[in-house]
């Protein structure tokens, strides 16, 4: 069969599946399931319960989809979203809704449709299933795996829906709770909420379309818990604090009192001394230096390896989010295509700014380690350490680690492979399918 005959095929059914399921109910479902068994039964059989369940099932039917015309809506709303999402872990958001109807609204419930996940007919023809070398040649050439494939790893997340809600008087509004699960990280639009009005039994529903403002939600990377580790370095005090003093109060140990300077901060006033002297004086404090860290995200993955990447990033973000805000600065050398270093201080929104460069990151055609090695290199003065974080294992990265510490940087390597591997000093192999234990294996320091 045609690969394009194929595409339409698989594309036009599963369009319809989608309309079906969201105005087939459960129970309608099984009312139809009746029908067809009793039709099925009642060739060449006379007994009266069979025709009896035939119509007693056509006839629940036809009531159903009678009542469908007379349910009717027409709402506006307003989503209110959090600033994040995480990948994996179910969300949930307020929808503000007003009824503009004439009269209440009974029985209906509120559905989040995610974008069509359907591919086009290039990335069905281009892009290959992992795996599917090692199908049959019958599921080869209908490509019903890849199809299948290709949809589940474009949902941007499951539709979410929101309890069953009883009334809704007419020009009144309300808030009502949605819950979704995201599915893949990035920046997802929603822009197709719908209500679902059931008919009298329960059988059927409309779906229509509610007047709502199009929304953007950040999801995160999934992030796994880690165990406790130190990365190399640590907090140290020099003199001459003045200056980091007024932007992160923090301080070592007192050195001194000199005159006040216009833009100290009145902590560092010095009281007594003042009410001796007549005269503003402050505290000078050591200045506090803090270790910067730079972290590598590996963005070329071997063909066939790009889940190894999406489970990259989640290590990175990981351990961007592991990291002690309060002892350390880190540095992300990415991406490839950029060729730019971003940097983030310390302090709570660090991790949250880091992680929202990580839920954007793609991955980058080729190989290109060496102008990676030559990046670190550039921003290696200042540098406490290295960490790097492989989407697989090959000479070109093994290379990439020795150019580092020839270079005199300390570096150390996590690698996500699909087995395990072969020990190599400083690297540590995870596995894509354990990762959440292997990672809790990690070793203490770095």
């Amino acid at each position: 069969m045609p690969r394009d005959l194929i595409f339409h095929f698989y594309r036009c059914g599963t369009g319809l599946n989608h309309f079906l399921r969201r105005r087939v109910r459960p129970a309608g479902i099984a009312v139809l399931i009746v029908i067809v068994v009793a039709a099925g039964l009642a060739v060449g059989n006379a007994d009266t319960p069979v025709y009896l369940s035939f119509a007693l099932a056509c006839g629940l039917v036809i009531v159903g989809l009678s009542g469908l015309p007379c349910r009717r809506a027409k709402l506006s709303a307003v989503r209110e979203l959090p600033g994040h999402a995480t990948v994996g872990q179910a969300l949930s958001y307020g929808v503000e809704i007003i009824n503009h109807q004439r009269r209440q609204l009974r029985r209906f419930q509120l559905l989040e449709i995610a974008p069509d996940p359907r591919p086009d007919q290039m990335q069905f023809r281009s892009v290959r299933e992992p795996g599917e070398a090692t199908r049959n040649f019958f599921d080869r050439g209908l490509a019903w795996y890849r199809w299948n494939w290709l949809c589940e790893s474009r949902r941007n997340f499951d539709d979410g829906r929101s309890p069953a809600v009883d009334r809704l008087q007419r020009a009144e509004g309300g808030t009502v709770t949605m819950t979704l699960t995201p599915l893949r990280r990035g920046l997802v639009r929603l822009n197709d909420l719908r209500v679902l009005l059931p008919d009298p039994l329960g059988l059927f529903q409309r779906c229509v379309k509610v007047a709502a403002a199009s929304a953007t939600l950040v999801v995160l990377p999934r992030r796994y818990a880690l165990p406790c580790f130190e990365l190399p370095g640590g907090a140290r005090c020099e003199s001459g604090g003045e200056s980091v003093a007024r932007e992160s109060g923090g301080g070592g140990e007192f050195t001194g009192l000199r005159d006040y300077q216009s833009g100290d901060p009145l902590r560092l006033v010095h009281w007594p001394t003042w009410a001796r002297t007549g005269r503003p004086v402050v505290k000078e404090l050591e200045d506090e230096v803090f270790p910067r860290h730079g972290l590598v995200l590996d963005q070329f993955p071997r063909a066939g390896d790009e889940d190894l990447f999406e489970h990259a990033v989640s290590v990175a973000a990981s351990f961007l989010a592991g990291v002690d805000a309060r002892e350390s600065s880190i540095e992300l050398l990415f991406p490839a295509a950029e060729k730019r270093t971003l940097s983030a201080g310390r302090g709570p929104g660090r991790a949250e700014m880091l992680l929202e460069v990580l839920a954007s990151v793609e991955c980058a055609p080729g190989d290109d380690f060496e102008e990676v090695a030559q990046r670190v290199i550039r921003h290696a003065d200042g540098l406490a350490g290295c960490l790097c974080v492989f989407a697989g294992w090959s000479d070109s990265r093994a290379d990439l680690l020795r150019r580092l510490k020839r270079a005199g940087i300390e570096v150390a390597a996590i690698v996500v492979c699909r087995e395990l591997s072969v020990a190599v000093p400083g690297c540590h192999f995870v596995r894509a399918t354990e990762l959440a234990a292997d990672l809790q294996k990690l070793p203490r320091e770095w």
